[in-house]
């Protein structure tokens, strides 16, 4: 777990890297902070496109050998971006970033699924994806200031370095697998399995929808806030681990109701908030710390679904548990491009106040699709099938 832990957070930190760079990297590569978010969009494209195979692959030829390639990959494609002279090789390797980094998510969640049991699942996936908050709350500033210190290759050199070091601890301490696992790649006929189940079919529907709010609204955040009230690169670190702890807090809280029969209405309530509270945000001039209490609301709120729908994933999801990971993953990612791409084109054409209506109306979308399977998402709850 410790190893995991440590995954987890070297690769959400190499993802979440550019948002409070963004204005840094449009200055000295001269391009408009619109056209840098795209190398958000990238990324996530390519985190999608490997998180559908990435479960499988793990499924099918281990979760130690998946690791290793897959953090090799993000190791130095992190380390290139410090030496991108150009917008291309930049955007290229923040492609191989997301094709490395797409992979570790359902690889971790499945390695915690093999070992742990199902009424304690819920809880442990919960607290792995709660590192993902804590990367928030500590990498996010701290890219700020390295930023502010030494130039955006600082920042990339910095936490290229955290995942060799990740690297060798999967290396040195991620267990060999006990007995024989079938080598082969079977990636239609889990996906087969999987996509044949309402739940997947609507909840995929669900996160996306809801992750277009997350991600299209943090994507611009820090931007919002230097430009709004005129704040320099390493200031903005301060709002920017507030709003992360917000994240953090709902990810954590989202353990306590991922078993629970209401958890559907807890995914459409806390949406519906966290969607108005992001129009909020981009939309209403209230002054600077009421704003960034705002955003830490609305992160918080939209942070309680993905963990849910990952933890009820397991239960559906039998011997294909980090297929069905990637798959929830396929769809978080899915909505970081489409929420970072949409943003960005309302942003070129409306302003940011475009980005709070993006929240508002995902976030609508994705309560009214949480209505298809409530009854059959509360009958499920704490239940594992094989």
């Amino acid at each position: 777990m410790a190893v995991q832990a440590i995954t987890v957070f070297a690769t959400i930190s190499a993802i979440l890297i550019v948002p409070p760079l963004l204005v840094e990297i449009a200055t000295d590569l001269d391009i408009s902070v619109a056209v840098a978010g795209q190398l958000a969009t990238a990324t996530f494209a390519a985190w999608a496109i490997m998180g559908v195979s990435g479960g499988p692959l793990s499924d099918s030829f281990g979760r130690r050998p998946v690791a290793l390639v897959s953090l090799a990959v993000l190791s130095l494609s992190m380390l290139g971006c410090a030496f991108a002279p150009n917008l291309e090789t930049l955007m290229l390797m923040r492609i191989l970033t997301g094709l490395g980094g797409g992979v570790i998510p359902p690889n971790i969640v499945g390695s915690v699924s093999d070992v742990i049991s199902p009424a304690r699942r819920a809880r442990a996936v919960s607290a792995l994806l709660s590192i993902q908050g804590l990367a928030a709350a500590i990498s996010v500033p701290l890219v700020a200031v390295l930023a502010d210190v030494g130039g955006w290759q600082f920042a990339f050199i910095l936490y290229g370095s955290v995942l060799v070091v990740a690297l060798a601890a999967n290396f040195l301490w991620l267990p060999k697998e006990q007995g024989q696992r079938v080598r082969n790649f079977a990636y239609f006929s889990r996906y087969k399995a999987l996509v044949s189940q309402r739940f997947f079919r609507v909840a995929v529907a669900v996160n996306v929808s809801q992750r277009i709010a997350f991600w299209g609204s943090i994507s611009f955040f820090a931007a919002y806030l230097i430009h709004t009230y005129d704040l320099s690169v390493g200031f903005v670190a301060l709002p920017l681990a507030i709003t992360s702890i917000g994240q953090m807090a709902g990810t954590y809280c989202a353990s306590y109701v991922a078993n629970r029969k209401y958890r559907a209405l807890v995914i459409a309530g806390c949406g519906i908030a966290g969607g108005v509270f992001g129009f909020v945000v981009f939309s209403v001039e209230m002054g600077m710390w009421a704003t960034v209490a705002v955003a830490a609301a609305s992160t918080g709120m939209l942070s309680v679904t993905f963990p849910i729908l990952i933890a009820a994933s397991t239960e559906y999801s039998g011997e294909s548990k980090a297929t069905g990971v990637g798959l929830m993953g396929f769809s978080n990612q899915g909505g970081g491009m489409l929420g970072a791409a949409i943003a960005g084109a309302l942003l070129a054409n409306v302003g940011y106040m475009g980005i709070g209506y993006m929240c508002v109306g995902a976030t609508v979308v994705s309560a009214l699709l949480t209505s298809l399977f409530g009854r059959q998402f509360g009958e499920s709850a704490g239940q594992a099938k094989s």
